[in-house]
C-alpha cells in the first residue's frame, strides 16, 4: 500500500490547514486538502439587519480586517441599487490597496519567505559583503555593514540560546535551501524591518475607519466625515498623514520587497516548473473608479481565463445561478437534495453534518467526506483565484504596467512564460500586483484631495437608509478581490431582513476538496507530481501551499450552542 504523508497542521498561516499526500517513494502521486474546522456566520446572520450584516461577516476573519466588512456592504447596496458618493468610492480604493500593500509585504517576509531563507545559514555572512549585495539591489537605507552586524549579533543571540522564538519551527539546513549566507541575512533583515513597518503603515485604516483591525464601514458610503477645519473629521492634518504612509509603502516595496523577492526567486528559477494549479483562473475584479457595479470601470478586470489561454476572458455573473455553485460530496454538510447538488449562493445552505473520524486519527477517508470546505465552481470547473488570477487577467487585457512587470521578471529571471502557472509565478504575481496597486494609491489620493478643495465633501449618501423605502424582496451579491484572491458575498433579503447569506471565500475556491465528478481544486492539483527531498521536512508541500497564502479562518469557524468558541489554534 502507497505511504500516506500527513502534514497537520500546516503552520504560518491563518486557520487551521492538514494536507494529508499519497505518495509513490519521494513523490506526491495525489494530494487532499482539509479545513478541520466549520464556519457558521451564515447562521449567525440570519433575520438581522442588513445594514448591520457588515459588523458580522467581517468577523469572519482577523487578519483580512476589511475585506470581509467591504463585501458585505457591496452586497446590500447591490441589493437595493444604492449609489455611494465619488469621495467613498476614492476612500474604499485607498483603504482596498493598502490591505494589499500590507497584507502582501507581511505574507511574503512573515510567512512565505522562510520556505526560501534558511534563517541559521545568516549566521555564517559576512555583514561586509552583505551591505555589498544589498546596496548593488537597491538604495534601502539600512544596508549598512554596522547594521548587518547587529542583526547578526541578535540572530546569534536567540540561537545559541536555544530559543529561535519566531524562527523556531523550521527545517534549517535542508537540502532544499539554496540562497548564500548573505543573502540570508539580508532576507532576514528585511524581515524584522517589516514588522515595524508594518505596524505604522496600518494606521491608514485607522484614519478613515475608525480602528485597525477591522475599520468601521457603512451601507451607502463610508463613515468618514470630512471637514477641513474640524479636529473630529477627516481633515487637512490627517490627509497629510495618509500621503506620508503612502511614501512609506513606496519606499519599503520599491527599496526592499521587489528586489528581495527577484534576488531570492533567481536561487529558485526550477520553481517556475513546478505547483501548477488547475489552469483555470477566476476574479471578480475590483477598484472601481465609476459606479461600484460597472465593470469597465475596474482596475482589476472581471473574468474567467480557461486552460491557460489568455487569448479569451469568458464573463462572469455573479448572480447568473447556472455559473457559481457550491457543491458538498467531499465536505461535512448535507443539502436537502442530496449529494451531487450544486448550489449557488442565492441558494446555498449551511446545514452542518461531519460523518469524519473521531480524533485523534491516524488519516482520514478521502473516498468520503474530508473537509469543512465546499468546493466551489465555476459552470462545472474549479478556479484558481488570487494574484496569479488578477496578474494573468491584467496581462490578458493588456494592461500596460502589468505587461511591462510581467515581461521584465521573466527576463531578468531568464524564465519560460509558463513560469508564470507555478509556485514561483503565483509569488512573483503578488510582489508585482503590489506595485501596481501601490501606484494607483498616490492617484486616488490626489483626485481625493482635488474634490475637497473643490468643495465636495460628501462621503455618504443616506436615500436609502430607512428600511421603509427598501422592495419586500431583494437580491444582492458583494464582490472584492480581496489579497488572497475573489472574495464574494451574497444576501437575500426579505421583508426588511436576511433571508440568507452567503459567503465563498478565496480560499474556499483554492483549498476546497474534490468536487461531485472526484475533480481537485487548486490546492490538491498543484501538489501533485512534487518531488520531496525529506518527507520528514516536507518544505516542498509548504513552498506551494503557502504560495496561495492560505486562510483557512476565513473559510471555516467553529462555536458552540452558547457562542463559545470550541478550538483554538496557535498559528506559528
Amino acid at each position: 500500500m502507497a505511504q500516506r504523508l500527513v502534514v497537520d497542521p500546516i503552520t504560518r498561516i491563518e486557520g487551521h490547514l492538514r494536507v494529508e499526500a499519497q505518495m509513490d517513494g519521494n513523490t506526491i502521486a495525489d494530494a487532499y486538502s482539509s479545513g478541520t474546522m466549520v464556519r457558521g456566520i451564515e447562521i449567525i446572520l440570519r433575520d438581522r439587519d442588513p445594514r448591520d450584516a457588515w459588523a458580522f461577516a467581517q468577523r469572519i476573519c482577523g487578519v483580512c480586517t476589511l475585506v470581509h466588512g467591504l463585501a458585505s456592504v457591496r452586497a446590500v447596496e447591490d441589493a437595493l441599487d444604492w449609489k455611494i458618493p465619488k469621495n467613498a468610492q476614492l476612500i474604499r480604493n485607498l483603504m482596498i490597496a493598502a490591505q494589499y500593500v500590507h497584507d502582501h509585504v507581511m505574507h511574503f517576509y512573515h510567512l512565505h519567505a522562510l520556505d526560501w531563507v534558511d534563517v541559521v545559514s545568516a549566521l555564517e555572512a559576512d555583514p561586509k559583503a552583505t551591505s555589498e549585495l544589498a546596496q548593488s539591489l537597491s538604495n534601502y537605507p539600512r544596508s549598512s555593514p554596522g547594521h548587518f552586524s547587529d542583526v547578526k549579533k541578535k540572530l546569534k543571540g536567540f540561537v545559541e540560546s536555544g530559543q529561535l522564538g519566531i524562527f523556531s519551527g523550521g527545517y534549517w539546513g535542508h537540502a532544499g535551501y539554496k540562497l548564500p549566507p548573505e543573502a540570508n541575512l539580508m532576507a532576514v533583515s528585511h524581515y524584522l524591518d517589516a514588522l515595524a513597518w508594518q505596524r505604522d503603515v496600518s494606521k491608514l485604516h485607522t484614519i478613515f475607519g475608525g480602528k485597525n483591525p477591522h475599520p468601521n464601514f457603512v451601507c451607502g458610503g463610508v463613515p468618514s466625515p470630512i471637514d477641513p477645519n474640524s479636529e473630529g473629521a477627516i481633515n487637512m492634518a490627517a490627509l497629510s498623514q495618509v500621503s506620508s504612509i503612502i511614501t512609506q509603502m513606496e519606499d519599503f516595496v520599491n527599496q526592499a520587497y521587489l528586489p528581495d523577492t527577484l534576488a531570492i526567486a533567481s536561487f529558485y528559477k526550477d520553481w517556475g516548473a513546478i505547483g501548477e494549479g488547475v489552469g483555470n483562473f477566476l476574479c471578480y475584479g475590483d477598484f472601481p473608479t465609476g459606479d461600484t457595479n460597472d465593470i469597465s470601470s475596474f482596475l482589476v478586470p472581471r473574468g474567467v481565463i480557461l486552460d491557460r489561454d489568455l487569448s479569451t476572458i469568458h464573463n462572469v455573473d455573479l448572480h447568473d445561478e447556472g455559473q457559481i455553485e457550491e457543491y458538498v460530496d467531499h465536505a461535512w454538510y448535507k443539502y436537502r437534495n442530496g449529494k451531487g447538488t450544486g448550489l449557488h449562493p442565492y441558494d446555498g445552505e449551511t446545514e452542518l453534518k461531519y460523518t469524519g473520524p473521531k480524533p485523534p486519527y491516524t488519516q482520514l477517508n478521502v473516498d468520503q467526506e474530508y473537509s469543512w470546505l465546499k468546493s466551489p465552481r465555476w459552470k462545472g470547473k474549479p478556479m484558481e483565484v488570487g494574484p496569479l488570477s488578477r496578474m494573468l487577467m491584467l496581462y490578458a487585457k493588456g494592461h500596460e504596467q502589468a505587461k511591462e512587470l510581467v515581461d521584465s521578471t521573466l527576463t531578468t529571471l531568464d524564465v519560460p512564460v509558463e513560469a508564470l502557472f507555478s509556485t514561483l509565478g503565483r509569488t512573483a504575481a503578488r510582489t508585482l500586483e503590489t506595485k501596481i496597486y501601490l501606484d494607483m494609491m498616490r492617484g486616488w489620493y490626489n483626485d481625493l484631495v482635488a474634490n475637497i478643495a473643490a468643495g465636495d465633501l460628501e462621503t455618504h449618501n443616506d436615500a436609502l437608509w430607512n428600511p421603509a423605502s427598501w422592495p419586500r424582496v431583494a437580491k444582492g451579491a458583494g464582490y472584492m478581490e480581496a489579497p488572497r484572491g475573489a472574495l464574494g458575498h451574497w444576501i437575500v433579503i426579505k421583508n426588511r431582513k436576511i433571508d440568507n447569506y452567503q459567503a465563498i471565500v478565496p480560499t474556499t475556491w483554492n483549498a476546497g476538496p474534490r468536487d461531485s465528478d472526484g475533480v481537485s481544486g487548486p490546492y490538491e492539483a498543484a501538489l501533485k507530481g512534487h518531488e520531496l527531498a525529506n518527507p520528514d521536512q516536507p518544505l516542498e508541500i509548504l513552498r506551494t501551499i503557502h504560495s496561495f497564502d492560505p486562510c483557512i479562518a476565513c473559510a471555516v469557524h467553529m462555536v458552540g450552542e452558547d457562542g463559545d468558541e470550541k478550538l483554538k489554534i496557535k498559528v506559528r
